[in-house]
């Protein structure tokens, strides 16, 4: 037994050490310790062996697998090594040559400028509703007191689908919406993506996006409606912003009035960039027209209430002094990346 033994144990070595890659060495390590290996069955072969011999020839076995296996090891990390130095020859890099630039997409100046008015009106305990952008007449208009002879409902303005589904012209319909679930007091933005006939210029697009906003309470008053958007025009223009309210007239609000803020660029005293008259036009306003509130099933001798919207685009302009509303639509990378 000794003899077979140290016979196995000579042929393994031998054959380990005349492999010349892993593949052939997993081979031997089968063919010798595997359950079919030339020792494993040496150890099947116990059972002949008698008792007083078994200890000694279980010691035999067990140095000579000990003796194969760190042969094994040994022999495996060596090829490996090998391996790997001639694959790096293989496969040489050149660290002189450039990079490929990791271009990393960022938000889009809309993007930006929507997250800053929801955080300032989020933060005045405003929530954030949206609505569907493909709307029935009823709410688009109807429900907005704009009857069906109103200029606004003109062709030339609208997209229609049908006599009675349109795209959007504004996200009002949205608060009409909020109001006929009657859940009152209501304190909400609806910003989203509105459709108008309008020619493509520096100024127009036939999809744009706007930000309605809607107060509805008992004893709201046009003190603040003010209050409000002026704390809204200094939370996004800066501290020192003015507002100035102009009469104006919006079929669903009464009275109505047109916002402007004090020049940002200038603070007021006129420049280019307000024409010279210290002011900038920012969105419409007013108190919520007592129809409007009847036709959406609340009393408006109880409640009473105040809107406004503002184009999303019109915010990105000023706050970045763009000139020209068609830059944000063209995914022109030398402009986007300057934001």
């Amino acid at each position: 037994m000794k003899e077979k033994l140290q016979k196995i144990k000579e042929e393994a070595l031998a054959k380990i050490q005349s492999s010349d890659n892993l593949d052939k060495l997993n081979e031997i390590r089968v063919a010798y310790l595997g359950k079919k290996g030339e020792l494993t069955s040496v150890l099947k072969g116990m059972k002949n062996v008698a008792p007083e011999e078994r200890p000694k020839v279980g010691q035999m076995v067990n140095e000579a697998r000990a003796i194969i296996e760190t042969a094994l090891e040994e022999t495996k990390k060596a090829l490996a090594a090998k391996a790997r130095e001639e694959q790096l020859k293989r496969e040489v890099i050149d660290v002189t040559l450039p990079a490929k630039k990791n271009n990393v997409g960022h938000r889009h100046p809309n993007t930006i400028a929507l997250e800053e008015v929801e955080r300032i009106f989020i933060g005045m305990g405003y929530e954030v509703v949206e609505g569907p952008e493909v709307e029935y007449d009823l709410y688009n208009f109807e429900k907005l007191n704009i009857p069906a002879n109103h200029p606004a409902k003109d062709e030339q303005d609208t997209f229609y689908i049908n006599n009675e589904i349109v795209l959007r012209t504004q996200t009002s319909p949205v608060q009409v919406r909020v109001m006929e679930q009657g859940k009152l007091p209501i304190r909400m933005i609806a910003p989203g993506r509105v459709f108008r006939s309008d020619e493509v210029d520096a100024t127009h697009s036939p999809s744009f996006h706007q930000i309605e906003g809607l107060v509805i309470d008992k004893n709201i008053t046009f003190a603040d409606l003010k209050g409000t958007l002026a704390e809204f025009a200094k939370e996004l223009f800066g501290e020192d912003t003015k507002v100035k309210f102009r009469p104006h007239h919006f079929p669903f609000t009464e009275p109505s009035a047109e916002v402007d803020v004090t020049c940002f660029k200038c603070g007021g005293t006129g420049c280019r960039f307000c024409k010279g008259s210290g002011w900038i036009e920012i969105l419409g306003c007013g108190m919520v027209h007592p129809h409007v509130l009847e036709m959406s099933g609340i009393d408006p001798k109880e409640y009473s209430g105040f809107a406004f919207g503002v184009g999303l685009e019109r915010i990105a302009l000023l706050k970045y002094e763009i000139d020209d509303m068609r830059l944000l639509y063209e995914n022109d990378t030398r402009f986007l990346k300057q934001f």
